[in-house]
């Protein structure tokens, strides 16, 4: 849907510098932009970049250098330009679709205002859909779960039974919430299965990835809090409390009964032992491996997990290993020992 610079100013109500009339025919990301695009940048940091590109227009904040090029001024560049490629691309939302005659419905299941069910998707009995929701091919509701409104299951996400998810929650393919915890007990020289009687609860604007999995409370719930985004691959054991706003990116591996604060972020592979207590705003890194609790607005590295300050001396140590190697070895040498 080509148009010009001005109509996407006035779009994203931002001020123009430059050729309005100028034709835009695609949004594209600074590094891919050529003529007849419009591109955008957040900071300083990219703005040799913009300087060097092929783009006809940008989005940019209000004080950044341009060089001459075409520029829409805005608060918020990344905001605005999401608004521009919509535009450009010409996507509405998918309008309702009610409930698809291939789709399996209980009798007893509660369907709210303007949802869509789609072909061989699956909702149990007593289960609630609230209102505008949309639940993919494939996707499964067991009996008892509660949906509030505005929720997405995209195709084989899967709810085991009572699970419970707020408003505006989405839930991508294949991941799977309430399966059983990994819970077993040594009895007479066999595991023996703890039966996992509790259920999964989300709060609202959760978002979680594809393909990961929350496992099912022993007695009570294992929840989620409200803001919380989870990237694809994570696994959060049965039990656990994870807070308000928490970031848990690809892999993280959290054993039961743990507990987080609220705007705790977990990068890529970090792994958290059983019953450990995170504060609120911690930082855990990539790979750490945690196996104590870390206070709140701690930032810690590595395996086994130590503050970030820490971690960087010993890292800075260890590059040094190889020349402190040599130097012991000139060292006993000049005093005639062996270095056996």
């Amino acid at each position: 849907m080509p148009t010009t610079v001005r109509q996407l100013a006035e779009l994203v109500q931002g001020q123009l510098c430059g050729n309005g009339e100028l034709v835009i025919g695609a949004a594209r990301a600074l590094n891919e932009a050529g003529p007849g695009d419009i591109t955008f940048v957040e900071g300083e940091r990219y703005a040799a970049q913009l300087h060097a590109s092929r783009a006809s227009a940008a989005v940019v904040g209000p004080a950044a250098a341009t060089n001459g090029l075409t520029v829409i001024r805005v608060a918020d560049p990344l905001a605005a330009f999401v608004a521009i490629v919509r535009h450009l691309q010409g996507k509405t939302e998918l309008p309702p679709h009610g409930i698809d005659p291939r789709a399996c419905v209980d009798a007893t299941a509660r369907i709210g205002p303007g949802a869509s069910i789609l072909p061989f998707a699956s909702v149990a009995a007593d289960a609630v859909i609230g209102a505008r929701c949309r639940l993919h091919n494939g996707a499964v509701v067991g009996r008892n779960c509660r949906l509030g409104d505005d929720v997405t299951l995209y195709p084989n996400a899967v709810l085991y039974d009572d699970t419970v998810v707020g408003h505006r929650v989405i839930i991508h393919a294949n991941a799977v919430l309430g399966a059983d915890g990994f819970g077993y007990r040594l009895h007479e020289g066999r595991h023996v299965k703890v039966p996992q009687l509790g259920h999964v609860e989300l709060g609202d604007d959760v978002e979680v990835g594809a393909a990961t999995t929350i496992d099912r409370g022993t007695f009570g719930p294992t929840r989620v809090g409200a803001g919380t985004k989870i990237d694809n691959l994570v696994q959060i054991g049965h039990n656990c409390r994870i807070g308000r706003h928490n970031l848990l990116v690809s892999q993280v591996g959290i054993a039961g009964s743990c507990t987080t604060g609220d705007y705790v972020v977990m990068a890529g592979q970090a792994g958290l032992a059983d019953h450990l207590n995170i504060g609120d705003r911690a930082v855990i890194g990539a790979r750490a491996g945690l196996a104590k609790d870390v206070p709140a607005g701690e930032r810690v590295l590595g395996t086994p997990a130590t503050p970030e300050r820490e971690q960087k001396r010993i890292l800075m140590t260890l590059e040094k290993l190889p020349e402190m190697r040599r130097d012991l070895r000139r060292v006993k040498q000049h005093l005639g020992m062996s270095d056996e």
